[in-house]
């Protein structure tokens, strides 16, 4: 028995099947099909039921599984407290929302290489409910995303909040919202539900909301004055600094979004819970030195 067969199995439990199992580890599938069966050989019981659908386990591969989850986290433990961390190895998946990756994403990757320089990253950038997807799925180690994430499998580090602020172009004095468009995020995200949920009770009918996933994009909209919207005035510096957009009250202030740092519980991951304190530790200090 060996640590490979044993991480390739807590893998095929965890994801339920061999395919899923195999581009996780990054081996072909009749490697993964070969670790397990021999593993069963030696054991000399099944682990997995195999059927139509996704593998079941035994009643021995239910108590495997107890001991290769507790065997896997023993191993990076003492990779993490006894060997240097520089000389870690593997694959990193990150996912970030936008407001993330526009504010203080990139202070955290260079974090996080400093810390692993011999870790390799994937990085997405997406909305956060298909960034809560990816990590249910297990397609992603850590997502920073709107959270948190309510699934008992999940832990959650809460990051600092992002205020929103009002802003119109300074070409475009028009600030009546019954006159002129608003930019939200998403039509799938909470800031948007409840910004449609509040001005549709203000407004009336005559309210318009458009909805951009890109808040790149939406500011530059409302530089051109098209359209009005609420967004961190961290995001909005550049445009403020360059005269194009100025900040009013329409009368109704959005909830700040609150961020956390998401990861699964099990298996424990040094890598991923310190990657998630990383994260805390450069979000508040970006915060400390930039306007809410």
């Amino acid at each position: 028995m060996t640590f490979d067969q044993i991480r390739t199995f807590l893998w095929v439990a965890r994801l339920g099947g061999f395919r899923k199992a195999a581009e996780r580890l990054h081996l072909s599938q009749p490697a993964v099909s070969t670790r397990i069966s021999n593993l069963e050989a030696e054991l000399r019981v099944p682990l997995f039921e195999r059927g139509p659908g996704e593998l079941v386990l035994t009643k021995q591969g239910t108590l495997l599984l107890s001991y290769a989850e507790q065997m896997l986290f023993v191993e990076e433990e003492i990779k993490q407290r006894v060997a240097n961390p520089s000389e870690v190895e593997g694959l990193f998946r990150v996912g970030a929302s936008e407001t993330i990756a526009q504010a203080w994403l990139p202070d955290f990757l260079k974090a996080f290489s400093e810390h692993y320089p011999r870790v390799n990253v994937d990085l997405t950038v997406d909305i956060s409910i298909n960034l809560r997807a990816a990590l249910l799925e297990r397609r992603l180690d850590l997502a920073l995303l709107m959270g948190p994430v309510s699934e008992f499998s999940v832990e959650n580090v809460g990051l600092p909040p992002f205020d929103l602020h009002w802003y119109r172009s300074t070409s475009n004095p028009e600030t009546d919202l019954s006159k002129i468009p608003v930019i939200s995020y998403s039509s799938k995200t909470r800031p948007y539900r409840e910004l449609m949920s509040e001005l549709s009770r203000r407004v009336g009918p005559k309210l318009r909301v458009y909805a951009s996933a890109s808040l790149s994009a939406s500011l530059k909209v409302i530089a051109a004055g098209i359209a009005v919207g609420p967004y961190p005035r961290a995001l909005a510096n550049a445009l403020l600094e360059a005269g194009q957009i100025v900040e009013f009250d329409p009368g109704y202030q959005p909830q700040p979004l609150a961020f956390t740092a998401s990861y699964l519980s099990e298996p424990r991951s040094f890598l991923v819970e310190n990657s998630a304190k990383i994260a805390c530790s450069v979000a508040q200090g970006w915060d400390a030195i930039h306007p809410k």
